[in-house]
């Protein structure tokens, strides 16, 4: 019975799998492997003009708040629909280039927006020889930093990220010796309102504090709100792999709701379930090892919305209503854009909550303190390869007792093995006396069949937190190990590590006690067999820590048997 139990336990498993890989396709826009239905739509990519044609097919007039505005979805409803503008003249128009020591960014004069950020201390991982980009504005890409200003009730259209600007003159790349670098972009009258916009870029940072300074030019008083957006189309990152399962897409965060994060799928349908209103907190966009997000101080109440804004192209902000400003008056409010990568230190440091856009999952409260002991291991070995090998080692050390536990259960199966195979096929034609038997000899032994398994089950989350914490960790990003390893964030170019790996798994299995029943046998080598394959197309540092953890498990359950005096014995499948 208990073979029978187990039999279909392991088809139900195999089936789930089956299941699991087949949605993972269709999440992927591909095709489903064993269960082909119908063929969703696809979202239309961007013409060749990126987001500009978008901008074509939609009025070019701003609209303004309503009069009472109820809810973030009535606010956001204001704020101008398209990601970019419609073309302006060609000799009020410039795209400004900036450099500092970590990235060049390039502006649009219409609006002030930020259209461009090259990243010159991280390469692209399709092609190694440019640097990688974060946001763009191009026939493939659409990925912008907005803000502006919307009327309050029943106001006249104000600067808007439609507005074209003129930039102040001063310099346009950071200067040795500088610490800082500053662009004024300063709208036109819109009105009555007058906007000026003054980017802060600092030496080594990915901080630009924004400051958005509102004039009132005219004769009567306004009360304007101003707006802060990221618009990207719904695209997953150029060259990321679908075997890792990463986010894409917008999040928010506030003290009362914490991280909150939204597939564009989800606002595809309309099944956005945010706060909508808070005094705290950020927005964000976030993909795999690197984010951007928009910050307010505490304190500032603030709208925050999610929204479509046309064919495959989504934003995420808030807008923070500002007090009546008198005629010749202005008011100046402070904001930060940070866009970099997510490095959990700085982000920790530049808000709250900001380091969650570094997503571990579930296994969080696991995850963050591993990835405090790799940094810490990093600090004295100055390699990050070396530093995860370190790292596994030292919870092989914690988990000694567990495992071996583990392991002299298994010995103890193994040394009764010849036994129990001998009993089934005496009895193989008397199924119940075949299993009273095998309960005999487990007794006779003291043997428990469910002895191993439930030490290393305790250990699984530890090491799926692990999983993450290197997965998510973007200082993995073209870091060396040794010799052919030069980033363990791609695959072994020369597939050694994968095959290392496949061939510690097949040896730690024919390590392991055969299972009696013939079927669960040849899935005990199937399993670990399929898991390997999968392993040639992971990052180097993912399969860097699982042959560690081979190695440690391979040489802990050798000498464990040594002792218990079952010598070490290799079985092969029998097919």
């Amino acid at each position: 019975m208990n073979d029978i139990r187990r039999t279909i336990l392991w088809v139900i498993f195999g089936f789930s799998l089956v299941m699991l890989w087949d949605q993972w396709q269709i999440y992927n826009g591909r095709q489903a492997t064993f269960f082909p239905g119908a063929t969703p739509a696809a979202v239309q990519p961007q013409g060749p003009t990126g987001a500009a044609s978008a901008a074509n097919s939609l009025p070019s007039s701003v609209p303004t708040a309503s009069t009472s505005v109820a809810g973030a979805d009535q606010i956001a409803g204001a704020v101008p629909a398209v990601a970019a503008p419609a073309a302006a003249p060609a000799a009020t128009r410039e795209l400004v280039l900036v450099e500092t020591d970590v990235f060049k960014l390039t502006f649009d004069t219409e609006g002030g927006s930020l259209v461009k950020a090259e990243m010159l201390k991280h390469t692209d991982m399709a092609d190694k020889n440019q640097n990688f980009i974060l946001f763009d504005d191009s026939k493939d890409r659409v990925y912008l930093a907005q803000s502006g200003l919307i009327a309050g009730a029943g106001g006249l259209a104000l600067p808007t990220h439609k507005t074209v600007m003129t930039l102040a003159p001063g310099e346009r790349s950071l200067k040795e010796g500088s610490q800082n670098l500053e662009l004024r972009f300063e709208s036109a009258e819109v009105g009555g309102v007058q906007l000026v916009k003054t980017y802060t870029l600092t030496r080594g940072s990915y901080v630009v504090a924004v400051k958005h300074e509102v004039v009132n030019v005219g004769a009567a008083a306004v009360a304007p709100q101003l707006y802060l957006q990221l618009v990207r189309d719904g695209n997953k990152p150029p060259g990321e792999s679908s075997l890792y399962f990463t986010f894409t897409g917008p999040a928010v965060y506030t003290e009362a709701q914490k991280y909150q994060k939204v597939d564009f799928s989800d606002i595809e349908k309309g099944k956005i379930d945010i706060e909508k209103s808070a005094q705290n907190g950020y927005v964000a966009m976030v993909q795999h090892y690197f984010a951007s997000a928009w910050l307010l101080a505490d304190g500032i109440k603030r709208d925050l919305f999610m929204r479509k804004v046309d064919t495959n192209l989504y934003s995420v902000g808030m807008i923070a209503p500002l007090e009546s400003i008198a005629p010749g008056a202005r008011k100046t409010i402070a904001t930060t854009l940070y866009a970099g990568p997510q490095e959990e230190k700085v982000l920790e440091a530049l808000s709250p909550g900001l380091e969650l856009v570094k997503d571990y999952g579930w296994l969080t409260i696991l995850a963050k303190p591993l990835y405090w002991l790799l940094d810490k291991l990093y600090s004295f070995i100055h390699n990050w390869g070396w530093s995860i090998v370190a790292l596994v080692l030292l919870l092989k050390a914690a988990f000694y007792w567990l495992n071996a536990k583990a392991y002299s259960s298994m010995a103890k199966m193994k040394a009764v093995n010849p036994r129990i195979m001998e009993m089934r096929e005496r009895l193989k034609d008397n199924p119940q006396q075949m299993q009273q038997e095998m309960m005999r000899i487990y007794r006779e032994e003291k043997v428990n069949p469910m002895g191993g398994c439930f030490p290393i089950m305790v250990q699984i989350p530890v090491f799926i937190a692990l999983y993450w914490v290197l997965l998510a960790s973007v200082e993995m990003r073209n870091a060396p190990w040794i010799g052919w390893i030069h980033d363990l964030s791609s695959p072994d170019p020369f597939y050694i590590l994968p095959i290392v790996m496949t061939l510690t798994t097949v040896l730690q299995t024919s390590l392991n006690p055969a299972p009696p029943d013939p079927l669960q046998a040849k899935m005990m080598w199937f399993m670990p067999l399929a898991f390997s394959v999968m392993f040639f197309f992971f990052p180097a540092g993912l399969v860097l820590y699982w042959i560690t953890n081979n190695v440690l498990s391979i040489a802990q359950q050798w000498v464990i048997n040594t002792r218990m005096g079952v010598p070490p014995k290799f079985h092969l499948p029998k097919f």
